[in-house]
């Protein structure tokens, strides 16, 4: 691609109908989510799954099973909540579950609370074969990244400008750098001829 093509303007139409396609994405992603028999959510480092459980189960009635690669949540003797293989590895010495009681709906709901191994990598589901969501919609909340170290927080950042770049049609920001060097030489070398020039 060469550097002087311009960037495409969107027609307030095609706008119109990106944001509605864009709402009607996540409407179908949230019905899909809403069918599950659990909620989750996630950090970059994290994922937390709660789901709601009759108030007369126990702790010793509840079969929970997490491994570095799999998840199985049940009552014991009834069909599971939640099973199946990560879409990522989990550190499971700092993973964790606990029951806990509610005041709305009034009953018990299971917490499970699961360390990713890459901290830096968006889930797109539970477990394989669930509902996925679009990981290039996420957009972490600034305190979470605050949290990280700088080398890692770099690179997120460097990730989601990136990715927000190619949805938009732009350079990532390597290719950004490419171009800034090439425009950089170019000033120090007009003698030169740079017509034919590509950035790749």
């Amino acid at each position: 691609m060469s550097s002087a093509e311009p960037e495409k303007e969107l027609s307030p139409a095609e706008i119109a109908v990106r944001d509605r396609e864009e709402q009607e994405r996540k409407a179908l992603e949230a019905a899909e989510q809403a069918k599950l028999p659990y909620k989750w959510n996630q950090s970059i480092r994290d994922v937390d799954v709660t789901a709601p459980i009759p108030a007369n189960i126990k702790g010793r009635d509840m079969e929970v099973v997490l491994t570095k690669t799999k998840i199985r949540i049940a009552i014991k003797g009834q069909e599971a909540i939640i099973e199946g293989d990560f879409p990522h590895p989990i550190i499971v010495d700092e993973s964790s579950w606990t029951l806990e009681t509610t005041t709305k709906p009034p009953g018990k709901e299971v917490n499970v609370h699961l360390d990713k191994v890459n901290k830096v990598e968006w889930w797109p589901h539970v477990v394989k074969g669930a509902p996925k969501i679009d990981v290039t919609k996420i957009t972490p909340e600034n305190s979470s990244l605050s949290d990280l170290d700088g080398e890692t927080r770099a690179m997120v950042e460097k990730m989601m400008y990136d990715q927000r770049q190619k949805e938009a049609g732009g350079m990532t920001s390597d290719e950004q750098k490419k171009a800034d060097l090439l425009n950089k030489f170019k000033a120090e070398h007009p003698e030169m001829d740079f017509s034919n020039a590509q950035i790749g």
